[in-house]
């Protein structure tokens, strides 16, 4: 197998005062894309630019809706952050109050997940388990009010698989956030840049490109997989439906950074534009229990 996507972690149990990280005892083949080698580069490229500005403000409009909805308890909420990298949205919605259990399968993304939870001074609010998705039952005890399960569905071998064990998850009326690679983007994006033989060629994975997911979701797939499970799907939106299209700006007419932003916030709900994000973003709801018996 390809050395980048298969490797073979033991997993010690353990939780120290010092670093917080639970490493949990479970041996097993991984071949979902672990970000070890590549941690800061990743955290640096993916947040510290304008595709992640535009990505941070329209999936925090969402999340704010999803609060909205699910904050009527007086105590604070039990949030999962699954496959979370560094925790950049979950420590917005730990500001708020609420609890954060954040996994990841990347022992290096953790440690940076670590140090800049302790920097906003959140890390009581805070368990960090370094395991897989797939296995996170075996590390909690009770299920959560909300779960965040954003830009990881496209890494993995069986995205349904770990998006069913999330699923499974959640207390009645509790939500799931989940963001995904959209495969109709990424089409229309190798068609606007001219590689028109790749498209046709159902666009094989490139190895160079280390930050490019190996593969995009169908919307109407993931769609179909959440009500299948008996969930409401209730708000969806396109992250960058403008953005990664424009040209070079020397043959555009005159707009700014900001004037995108504004753009993709107007449009990236309605279509056709939100089913040409490069992302979409998708949040649904387990029904309350007595709405699940009267079934």
């Amino acid at each position: 197998m390809r050395k980048e996507l298969t490797r073979l972690y033991s997993y010690r149990a353990y939780e120290t005062i010092s670093d917080r990280i639970e490493h949990h005892n479970l041996t097993a083949l991984i071949i979902d894309r672990n970000f070890d080698d590549i941690a800061h580069k990743f955290a640096k490229n993916i947040y510290g630019s304008a595709k992640g500005d535009i990505r941070q403000t329209i999936v925090w409009q969402d999340i704010e809706q999803i609060l909205s909805l699910i904050e009527q308890l007086p105590q604070s909420l039990t949030i999962l952050d699954a496959g979370g990298g560094i925790g950049q949205l979950s420590q917005k919605v730990a500001e708020r109050g609420h609890h954060i259990t954040l996994c990841d399968i990347s022992s290096e993304t953790l440690t940076l997940a670590k140090q800049s939870i302790e920097h906003n001074d959140l890390l009581n609010q805070y368990r960090l388990i370094h395991s897989p998705i797939q296995a996170i039952g075996e590390h909690i005890t009770e299920p959560f009010e909300l779960v965040l399960f954003h830009a990881v569905m496209e890494w993995l071998v069986d995205p349904k698989e770990a998006l069913d064990v999330l699923l499974n998850q959640i207390k009645p009326g509790g939500v799931i956030s989940i963001m995904f690679y959209n495969h109709h983007g990424l089409v229309f994006k190798n068609v606007v840049c001219g590689n028109i033989p790749h498209v046709l060629d159902d666009m094989p994975h490139r190895k160079r490109f280390k930050l490019q997911p190996q593969q995009g979701l169908k919307p109407e797939d993931v769609y179909s997989w959440i009500e299948d499970a008996g969930f409401d799907i209730k708000g969806k939106s396109g992250i960058r439906c403008f953005n990664d299209y424009i040209g070079n700006m020397e043959y555009n007419g005159a707009y700014t950074a900001d004037d995108v932003l504004l753009l993709e916030q107007k449009l990236c709900r309605q279509e056709p534009y939100l089913s040409l994000g490069r992302y979409i973003h998708v949040w649904a709801q387990k029904p309350h229990e007595s709405n699940e018996n009267n079934k």
